[in-house]
């Protein structure tokens, strides 16, 4: 332990002697580290917000639709059959997570007269499965369903033509039809296109599955039937389509149509996987570069401390000693330029505004921070160039005969 603490002292020693030069071939691995570990962090983090993205749309990994019809008239199935079968199927099975969503469009009272917007009826639970991230307020919770003021949550476009500029002052909005009721907005979204209103109201069934219920014709102009989502293992897909196919046909007296599908974005891990893939092959071009201009540091330091090799090999210093003398000096050297390019990648990574450049500011639900890994890959990439940029220089420094380098 004492001949490995000796040689580290005495190769850090060697970097301080020489700390111009070292420093000159640093300069190289510094910025080939700091670019890597930069980039690998951007595109893990990219990677996870372009996922966030498509599942905001389709659902998590594994997200499977189910729908159910009477072929002949084209019709939902009752509303208590429906629940129950659907209560039993989730119970049976434990799923964790199942959540329904019904489009429609429901007539709201606006400062400018009555309008249309396209609204969408759903559990609590579909904000966990589509991971929506309101921007301001919050999104539903259980008990929103026995409020005697409806839920909403609206997008940025409906808050503007409602006249209201935040949530601050608690605002309302009566929703028309034949029996008015006036709802309580509680959530922010940034959704839809230019000034398209968007809204989701909070389903009011009795249970969480959110079953059968359309949009509400009293006060919606039109509406379909709701679809179940339940949120399964990935690789389970093929096997949960089918049973709950055959389950729920089974349960509803076998004169319905029942159809599940996936929902969520397929082959979207394949392709983060190359993107990871392609971004670290850059990286590591980036490093071996570096890594040159290292190794022809240490040839030429070797070239003008052959004398003071020989003589320290005169006076019994051992092949080894010298070969881990020259190699840990490149080692120390290049581990302290990748902690310092970790170290400046990390504050520039957290100081970019991921959310702005790539999500139209939209908030992210499961924003990562500085990946770990990437930190690992940089300090490991650094330490690994500087030994094979040492490992030259070593071999030719242990190869030099004592009497030819004192002659030198």
């Amino acid at each position: 332990m004492t001949g490995i603490l000796g040689t580290l002292a005495e190769a850090w020693d060697e970097v301080r002697v020489h700390k111009s030069r070292v420093l000159l071939s640093l300069v190289g691995v510094f910025l080939a580290v700091f670019a890597m570990t930069s980039v690998t962090a951007l595109g893990l983090m990219v990677a996870q917000v372009q996922q966030e993205l498509a599942e905001r749309s389709g659902g998590r990994a594994a997200t499977v639709a189910v729908n159910a019809w009477d072929p002949v008239t084209g019709m939902p199935p009752a509303g208590e059959a429906w629940d129950a079968a659907v209560a039993e199927l989730v119970q049976r099975y434990d799923i964790a997570t199942a959540a329904t969503i019904a489009y429609g469009e429901t007539r709201f009272r606006m400062p400018g007269g009555t309008m249309p917007v396209q609204t969408r009826r759903v559990s609590p639970n579909y904000g966990d499965l589509h991971r929506v991230e309101p921007i301001e307020g919050r999104w539903f919770r259980e008990g929103d369903r026995e409020s005697l003021s409806p839920s909403i949550v609206v997008n940025e476009a409906f808050l503007t033509a409602l006249g209201v500029p935040d949530l601050s002052s608690r605002p309302t909005v009566v929703i028309g039809g034949a029996d008015p009721v006036r709802a309580t907005i509680v959530g922010v979204v940034r959704e839809g296109y230019a000034e398209e209103l968007v809204a989701y109201r909070i389903d009011r069934s009795a249970g969480p599955w959110d079953a059968a219920a359309a949009v509400d014709p009293a006060t919606a102009m039109y509406g379909g039937p709701s679809t179940l989502e339940l949120w399964v293992p990935a690789d389970q897909t093929d096997l949960v389509t089918e049973t709950v196919k055959h389950d729920l046909s089974l349960a509803l007296g076998g004169e319905l149509q029942v159809d599940a599908y996936r929902t969520d974005p397929q082959g979207a891990e394949e392709t983060i996987a190359m993107l990871r893939l392609a971004i670290r092959g850059a990286g590591t071009v980036v490093l071996v570069l570096g890594g040159l201009g290292v190794l022809n540091i240490g040839l030429v330091t070797v070239r003008q401390r052959i004398r003071e090799i020989g003589v320290r090999r005169s006076f019994g210093a051992t092949s080894g000693r010298i070969f881990a003398a020259v190699m840990l000096e490149s080692v120390c050297a290049t581990a302290l330029a990748g902690l310092l390019a970790v170290g400046a990648a990390i504050v520039l990574v957290r100081n970019l505004p991921l959310e702005r450049l790539l999500n139209n500011g939209i908030p992210i639900a499961d924003l990562p921070g500085f990946p770990v890994a990437a930190a690992v890959e940089g300090m490991i990439a650094a330490t690994a160039v500087g030994a094979l940029a040492g490992l030259l220089p070593a071999i030719i420094a242990v190869r030099a005969k004592v009497i030819d380098a004192i002659r030198f």
